[in-house]
């Protein structure tokens, strides 16, 4: 069994990555590290497990587990590293945007691959060390590598994408009170998010001396979770020629799909899928994503990461079924 230990376990992305890793076939939870949580059960914070398990949070930390999961707030995976040990065997996974980005991969004497599986998964089962991407990033990168594959982006990107309240995590600020929350919609950060250095690096690693823009706007939904990303850019083939180079370049994924018809949210949400729709139209490729922010964009991916890494099917305790109704 593999000995998986969690950092920062009261959030959403934790919750999740413990749900499914105390139904993982081949894990075993060694310990979830919450200081201000220490002694109470896990289901007092993550009260759907309640009847699932029977942990409890600890404020001990095992160095020597199998795999280290940091679901850290961004900018505290780094100290936290500097200030605890790990046997030189364990594996971390980390959840943060902490290394994501070339110029931050190597820490500590650790090095750190970018954990697109559909991206670097060559790359991911030889690795010690994963920096998982983020959630919009996982989103908008699985709806544009095949054309920068294909060295097909001429022109700027345009994204439009819209997020659950989930995305936020659960500290409070004046945005994610429900009663702003509730019957609103509105942008942050347009044109400079977090996640756009990763996906420019992504599109910069398949199509050499790419120089267009991408616009990105990120939008809060009031929904909890789940996110819809729509973008376009120019593109001079059909519709059958776009479906052809899509479905080629994931023809070995396991979680990533095209779909003849418009997708929505509903049919990713709890699980570890992207669903892709393509339309051509005037010149342009409009390109539908949708993913569970918190599943594929976080901790779905995160163990598929895992299992890669230890040689274990990568859809193992990840065959999740969708909330459709």
């Amino acid at each position: 069994m593999i000995r998986a230990g969690i950092i920062g376990g009261a959030g959403y992305t934790a919750g999740e990555l413990i749900r499914i890793l105390i139904n993982h076939p081949q894990v075993k939870i060694d310990f979830i590290y919450s200081t201000s949580n220490a002694g109470n059960p896990v289901t007092k914070i993550h009260q759907d497990l309640i009847g699932e398990t029977d942990l409890y949070f600890s404020d001990h930390i095992n160095p020597e587990v199998d795999v280290l999961f940091l679901c850290l707030g961004h900018g505290n995976s780094k100290s936290f590293l500097q200030e605890n040990s790990f046997s030189s065997s364990t594996k971390i996974i980390d959840l943060s945007n902490d290394f994501r980005l070339k110029k931050d991969a190597v820490f500590e004497g650790r090095t750190f691959v970018y954990g697109l599986p559909e991206l670097n998964v060559s790359e991911i089962k030889t690795a010690r060390h994963i920096a998982n991407p983020g959630c919009f990033a996982t989103a908008i990168q699985l709806a544009i590598l095949p054309l920068a594959k294909a060295g097909f982006i001429c022109d700027d990107i345009h994204v439009n994408a819209v997020t659950g309240a989930t995305g936020a995590g659960t500290s409070l600020s004046p945005t994610t009170h429900y009663t702003w929350r509730d019957n609103n919609f509105s942008s942050y950060k347009v044109f400079t998010h977090q996640h756009l250095g990763e996906i420019e690096q992504s599109l910069a690693q398949l199509q050499e001396g790419i120089k267009q823009d991408l616009f990105f706007i990120p939008n809060r939904g009031n929904f909890s979770r789940g996110i819809f990303a729509s973008i376009y850019t120019q593109f001079e083939g059909s519709l059958e020629q776009a479906k052809v180079l899509y479905r080629d370049f994931y023809k070995d994924s396991a979680f990533t799909f095209i779909s003849d018809e418009e997708i929505h949210l509903k049919q990713v949400v709890n699980t570890n899928k992207c669903l892709l729709h393509l339309k051509v139209f005037k010149g342009k490729l409009l390109i539908t994503s949708v993913i569970d922010n918190l599943l594929k964009g976080a901790s779905g991916q995160a163990v598929q990461n895992m299992n890669l890494i230890f040689g274990i099917d990568e859809k193992t305790g990840l065959q999740l079924k969708a909330n459709y109704f």
